[in-house]
């Protein structure tokens, strides 16, 4: 005996198409600022007044990255230590204070994490003159490990939130487990529960690095006019002093966003596991 399945109503299709389209026009018109950045970056000078202006860079140049190259490595490298600085201090902070929030269940550790929460409420502007106050009597000002330890102070609460969540869902019989085979707190942080928190470490460490790389306000607060500047505040100073060449700007903003979409893209899957953790439990 044979069962008949209903025709699939044809509205049912039809909006789906609709939304597809409507997704992808939006999304269009989101990204069409990012692919003119691009088309500027590859135009000649002479093009770029011509009214229409060229949709498309027929009488292509590389001019703009080459003017890049010349004059903005320094500041990209400058962006590319502190990054990793920041990652790095980020990381060896949150993960031991996500463990002990989620696993050691401390005294007052609520209030902690509300404290966390709070924390990144506050004004980056706010805590950027706290942090000029303190650099001008210490003499860390326009110092690339000032520059990392006020970066982190963004990324650190929410790394916190993140590894508590994570390590959350950890399950308890092996934290026992190791602790019934001899292993003191530690030794069970760092052989058991850091390994399982790959996730967590790659989406705190993804966004840490993002923070660091675009911040403005602590670069031009506490590193401008010195040594050694990040490629936020070159792409400043270009636009001031090249405010004519607008394939080299543009070429500029090209080079500095793709350390972190290259990172964005690799990462993507661990991001979605980690953000999500903690959200669901058995």
């Amino acid at each position: 005996m044979t069962t008949a399945t209903a025709p699939r109503p044809r509205g049912g299709r039809r909006s789906t198409w609709w939304k597809t389209a409507t997704g992808l026009v939006l999304t269009g018109l989101m990204l069409f600022p990012v692919y003119w950045m691009l088309n500027v970056s590859f135009t000649r000078e002479q093009d770029m007044r011509k009214s229409p202006p060229e949709l498309f860079p027929v009488h292509g140049t590389l001019e703009g990255y080459r003017a890049v190259l010349d004059q903005q490595l320094p500041y990209l490298g400058t962006s590319l230590v502190i990054g990793v600085g920041t990652v790095v201090l980020t990381v060896a902070l949150a993960a031991p204070a996500g463990y002990a929030l989620a696993k050691l269940r401390p005294r007052g550790g609520g209030l902690l994490s509300f404290l966390f929460l709070v924390a990144q409420m506050i004004p980056g502007i706010i805590m950027a003159m706290g942090f000029y106050a303190i650099y001008l009597s210490l003499g860390l000002l326009q110092s690339v490990p000032g520059l990392i330890v006020a970066d982190s102070t963004l990324a650190v609460p929410f790394a916190v939130l993140i590894f508590t969540a994570f390590m959350s869902g950890i399950p308890g019989e092996l934290i026992q487990a190791a602790q019934m085979d001899g292993a003191r707190a530690l030794r069970t942080f760092w052989s058991i529960v850091l390994p399982m928190s790959r996730n967590a470490i790659v989406t705190v460490s993804l966004f840490a690095f993002l923070w660091s790389w675009s911040d403005f306000v602590f670069a031009s607060t506490l590193a401008n006019g010195g040594a050694h500047e990040p490629i936020t505040l070159g792409i400043y100073h270009y636009i001031g002093n090249n405010n004519q060449e607008w394939n080299a700007i543009m070429a500029t903003a090209v080079v500095a966003s793709l350390p972190a979409t290259v990172i964005l893209v690799l990462a993507q899957r661990y991001v979605a596991a980690g953000v999500s953790a903690g959200a669901v439990k058995d």
